[in-house]
């Protein structure tokens, strides 16, 4: 009778342990989804800002024609994205994107003209609401990154984790050198 007493027990924790292995388990797979998740909203929203940028450099080539450096850097950005295939190429190609955006918006401040368009104040809205749904994508995935990569590591999650070869993601940050202010140079001639 005990030995079925003491059988009964090791059962009983033998079916916790289990329990609790399958509560880890899903828990790190719901993590892991949710970042690819939020991942996959950032580039849709990345997607939309790659679509807008041509029709914003045509409304500002005409305007702009001493600008041509600047408008340059933006195409060559929008086509370091469109060439980027890892995570990390995405990450600073996109950062890339931005920073030239933002001395795009920079310039246009020298031109009136350009500035009371009804397709550039249009395209610049579109763009610049964007630009807010991307950063605050961004600041979703990394809290979800942070969290993933939290439990991955603590006891004793992290036993379910390597057991099942969850590795550590990636946050997205941001190149030093994009902190900086942006140098605008105005060139003269084309």
């Amino acid at each position: 009778m005990a030995i079925w007493i003491v059988l009964g027990v090791m059962l009983f924790v033998l079916l916790l342990l289990v329990l609790y292995v399958v509560a880890v388990y899903n828990g790190l797979v719901h993590l892991r989804n949710s970042i690819d998740r939020d991942w996959s909203n950032i580039d849709v929203l990345l997607k939309q800002r790659f679509d807008e940028l041509p029709k914003l450099i045509k409304v500002c080539e005409g305007y702009m024609q001493h600008e041509r450096q600047t408008l340059e850097a933006v195409i060559k950005a929008r086509s370091m994205v469109g060439n980027a295939r890892s995570d990390e190429q995405q990450m600073a190609a996109q950062n890339a994107l931005t920073d030239t955006l933002r001395s795009l918006f920079m310039v246009v401040e020298r031109y009136p003209e350009l500035k009371a368009d009804a397709s550039f104040r249009q395209l610049q809205s579109r763009i610049t609401e964007i630009e807010n749904q991307i950063a605050d994508r961004r600041e979703l995935f990394n809290d979800t990154v942070n969290i993933y990569n939290i439990r991955i590591e603590q006891f004793p999650d992290v036993l379910v984790a390597r057991l099942f070869n969850f590795i550590r993601r990636d946050l997205w940050k941001i190149d030093p050198a994009h902190r900086a202010d942006v140098a605008i140079t105005f060139n003269q001639g084309g």
